[in-house]
């Protein structure tokens, strides 16, 4: 990998991470390499200071944190191509960033231009909107199925559907179409459109299946339905689904990115979602990574069986 640009994109709120940061900026600039340095959280985005202030794309993204920084570094960086390298600095699970102890070892920056690495292309979702300004407008919409398109959205990990005010009501109702066929209707506290990658986040928590990240399906999943009959679904990558808010105008729905805040919508306003064109390029170290062991390890699946394996193997 040629490396005449990177950018290192740390967590805001970590003072490990920031410490890496400037660690690993002196690191690169002996190498000879040129840095720029942002910080990133939910309050501050600095992507767009750094694709205005930057002279060309980097080579390379380096990204310290939780798997919250990762998520909202791919969202800018997967349009443009550039490979993230992710570390677990001041993160808490860490499913989609390598150990922080790797970033002192002296071969990283070698291992690199040696290109002594693999790149992961994880699928990504993009949903666009549909925005409604008044009743004769929401109306026209719902006899015609026509809409405009102006806002799209992309997400790593997940788009969810939850009602705008839980105070007024905690729940609401969604109708979902795919590939133009209308297939069911969920009430509830809301509905999760997940990637494989995703499939370990707010879908496992709602009941979804995991998927491998080889998989490319679009999860959808129902949370806390109130009927029993609403279960979680796998469609096919290319499929189109069509979120509608369903209700009296009370009942606004919030679609969130990645956990972020995304949009909203009204009632009679819906949303598309479909696999991104973009992919996220994650940068993987290990020369046989397992997906399996990346599960075992962060969801402490067979614990007894690895501790028993390595007392074994110490005595």
């Amino acid at each position: 990998m040629r490396l005449s640009l990177v950018w290192v994109v740390y967590r805001a709120d970590s003072n490990n991470a920031e410490s890496e940061a400037y660690s690993c900026v002196s690191q690169l600039q002996k190498n000879g390499i040129e840095v720029i340095a942002a910080k990133s959280g939910l309050d501050e985005n600095p992507f767009p200071s750094l694709f205005s202030i930057s002279k060309a794309l980097p080579d390379l993204a380096i990204v310290l944190g939780g798997d919250g920084t990762v998520l909202r570094a791919a969202r800018h960086l997967a349009e443009h191509n550039v490979p993230i390298l992710s570390f677990n600095v001041g993160g808490n699970l860490g499913f989609l960033t390598h150990d922080h102890h790797l970033l002192t070892t002296e071969k990283l920056w070698t291992r690199l231009r040696e290109d002594r690495f693999a790149i992961e292309r994880r699928m990504m979702l993009k949903a666009s909107l549909a925005k409604a300004t008044n009743k004769k407008e929401i109306k026209q919409i719902e006899k015609e199925k026509s809409r405009s398109i102006t806002n799209t959205l992309l997400a790593f990990n997940d788009f969810y559907f939850r009602s705008y005010r839980d105070e007024v009501s905690p729940t609401c109702t969604l109708e979902l179409e795919i590939d133009g066929e209308t297939v069911d209707q969920y009430k509830g506290d809301g509905l999760i459109l997940s990637t494989p990658t995703g499939s370990t986040a707010y879908a496992m928590a709602a009941g979804g299946p995991i998927l491998h990240p080889g998989i490319e399906a679009i999860i959808v999943g129902p949370i806390c339905p109130m009927s029993l009959s609403s279960r979680p679904i796998v469609v096919p990558p290319a499929s189109r689904l069509v979120i509608k808010s369903i209700g009296d105008r009370t009942r606004r729905v919030k679609l969130w990115q990645d956990g972020s805040s995304g949009a909203l919508l009204e009632p009679g306003e819906s949303c598309v979602v479909q696999r991104a064109r973009q992919h996220a390029l994650m940068v993987v170290l290990e020369q046989s990574p397992s997906y399996y062991r990346t599960l075992t390890q962060k969801l402490h699946w067979a614990g007894s069986l690895i501790n028993k394996k390595k007392s074994q193997s110490d005595n």
